[in-house]
């Protein structure tokens, strides 16, 4: 879950770095939505995965 929620931060953080006004550059539009997407999907995979029976 860790993972998710460093992905989620660091998608923000490279919304954040775009140096466009109001955010209309490729970090702002594209990257920084796609990495922070990810993180929600790595966490939604991390709390509904069934563990494993050993």
């Amino acid at each position: 879950m860790l993972i998710g929620l460093a992905l989620i931060i660091l998608g923000f953080i490279l919304i954040g770095l775009d140096d466009q006004p109001h955010g209309n550059g490729i970090l702002g539009l594209t990257i920084g939505p796609i990495v922070t997407l990810a993180g929600f999907i790595f966490e939604f995979y991390a709390i509904f995965a069934k563990a494993e029976k050993n």
